[in-house]
């Protein structure tokens, strides 16, 4: 149990939230500390939230895949077999 002191004005800005949201005060309370919680974690990358990066995707890839001028010729190979 957790029990703190407001002033008339936060107590006042209370009450108004809990009439607007139709709740408690604990659990506005609740919503609040988890809400800061949440923005105390560092933000997970779009590839960990997703599991991690694929095991098998590169294995047979060239070591400068990646580079812009590779990538390009590739696309462009590609598109001229077509």
């Amino acid at each position: 149990m957790l029990s703190i002191n407001l002033d008339r004005e936060t107590e006042s800005y209370l009450a108004e939230i809990i009439a607007q949201e139709n709740s408690t005060s604990e659990k506005l309370l609740k919503k609040l500390i988890y809400q800061h919680w949440q923005t105390l974690k560092p933000r997970q990358t779009l590839a960990q939230r997703r599991g991690g990066h694929p095991k098998n995707l590169l294995q047979d890839a060239a070591p400068d895949a990646s580079l812009r001028e590779n990538r390009k010729q590739i696309i462009n190979a590609k598109i001229t077999t077509r």
